[in-house]
């Protein structure tokens, strides 16, 4: 299966407004895709309707090939929505084991999913006294009961300290690795999107805006491009008379250069008799990019 997730026109209207309008999805299997928008984007509307949760208007919607909210795929798809919903005065362990019991899993699967979020340890402590992130944790291993091919995370890392977020954004990454399951992260954090997920798909207002791999989101865009060369003068006579905007700063080259034409650059300075020592891109953050895609609507 190429897609876990696919839509042709998805649309969804909460009276008069297209909560999401016309979306066509395509969430590449095996992988972890990042889900970006601001407050009020259709995020949350998308992923109700990819849970069943929600009926579309129109459009057609696929979720591991099937019809969302069709029973076979709602056992297949594992889902952290904000803050798990625990039993404070249970153990860690007997939070699983009431989902263990109601899905009719093995018992196996208890041991399994704490091992994958770290929490074999703390499994017999009561979850009163878990931190927020060890809750997080225990979510995410209730998400992962049953073993599914599709992981729906939706602001898992809302509310975490500095060191949660990490513990989170590590596991996170090491799960289609470990478990062959697809990641759909939705998150308001756009730096640790970007540094956990491969592909991004950006919505606004409803409608989306991109879809693609994070890197293409920059690509084909003038960056900054620090040179350091045993010649700087040169170098800037090279690039000038190549057309390049460029200037020297402290020591080195600044130069506007589209990232994908970094390899010609290396070689021209090269070929000319140049030592290049470092090229360095000094790209914008996701962040930046993100509020450049939405520019002027």
């Amino acid at each position: 299966m190429e897609y876990a997730i696919s839509s042709a026109g998805l649309t969804k209207r909460f009276g008069s407004r297209a909560a999401v309008d016309g979306i066509d999805l395509m969430i590449k299997a095996g992988r972890i895709t990042g889900f970006l928008g601001p407050n009020g984007a259709g995020k949350t509307t998308t992923i109700s309707l990819l849970l069943g949760l929600l009926k579309a208007d129109s459009g057609d919607c696929q979720v591991l090939g099937r019809s969302p909210g069709d029973l076979g795929v709602l056992r297949q798809i594992g889902a952290l929505v904000e803050s798990p919903s625990l039993y404070d005065h249970l153990t860690g362990t007997e939070n699983l084991e009431i989902t263990r019991l109601m899905r009719n899993l093995p018992k196996s699967d208890i041991g399994r999913v704490l091992n994958l979020v770290g929490l074999t340890q703390d499994a017999r402590r009561p979850v009163r006294i878990y931190s927020l992130g060890m809750k997080q944790r225990l979510g995410m291993a209730l998400a992962l009961m049953g073993e599914p091919s599709l992981l729906i995370l939706d602001e898992p890392m809302n509310g975490l300290d500095p060191a949660g977020i990490l513990e989170m954004r590590e596991m996170i990454r090491e799960l289609p690795k470990k478990t062959g399951a697809t990641v759909f992260l939705s998150s308001h954090i756009l730096a640790e999107v970007e540094q956990a997920a491969s592909d991004l798909t950006v919505i606004h207002r409803g409608r989306l805006r991109y879809q693609g791999p994070v890197d293409g989101l920059a690509a084909g865009d003038d960056s900054d491009i620090l040179v350091k060369v045993d010649n700087p003068g040169k170098a800037l006579g090279l690039l000038t008379q190549s057309g390049v905007s460029a200037r020297i700063e402290s020591e080195a080259i600044l130069a506007q250069v589209a990232y994908n034409d970094i390899p010609k650059l290396n070689s021209a300075l090269a070929a000319d008799g140049l030592l290049v020592y470092e090229i360095t891109p000094r790209r914008k953050n996701l962040e930046a990019r993100f509020l450049s895609l939405l520019e002027g609507e």
